[in-house]
């Protein structure tokens, strides 16, 4: 059996750092993850917001490094809780608990508050690189003489290895 989640999405709130009675460190904090398609009527992404526990180490590790609006990157497992609330009524919730916390944005955007795509081909913004041009396969510099495979003209007697 198999309960495997990746997340990709924005810290919702600054993560919250607890210990335990034993003094295990937990954090908790949620993510805002957009869908991957547009809702028919609003024409815009739905948003998920998403529970998230780490413990030990990677509790520590976001509680330090994750902030309100950071991207970050969860790796973990589902779990389901059954619980009562205060006028006693059942209740259930679902959780990720996070093996692994990683950085999906850059140090540069976090500092800015956040990401912030400038318009295509704005400076600082994306431009995909120019597309190389049509080749027909592999063609080997000509040596001397038009011998492909010619002698080298100098002999470099120290080459590192």
């Amino acid at each position: 059996m198999l309960n495997r989640i990746i997340l990709m999405g924005r810290l919702t709130r600054d993560p919250e750092l607890r210990h335990t009675q034993t003094g295990t460190p937990v954090a908790s904090f949620s993510l805002a993850v957009d869908r991957d398609f547009k809702d028919k009527q609003t024409g815009e992404k739905a948003t998920d917001f998403i529970d998230v526990v780490a413990w030990r180490q990677t509790a520590e590790f976001v509680s330090r490094f994750f902030t309100k609006g950071r991207m970050a990157v969860v790796e973990g497992r589902l779990q389901i809780r059954d619980w009562t609330d205060k006028e006693g009524g059942k209740r259930r919730s679902a959780e990720v608990v996070a093996d692994n916390v990683y950085f999906g944005d850059s140090k540069r955007d976090a500092e800015a508050g956040g990401y912030s795509a400038p318009a295509y081909g704005a400076p600082g913004g994306y431009a995909p690189p120019p597309a190389p041009a049509p080749s027909t396969g592999y063609a080997a510099p000509a040596g001397p003489a038009g011998n492909e495979f010619g002698d080298l003209a100098d002999d470099d007697g120290e080459l590192p290895f």
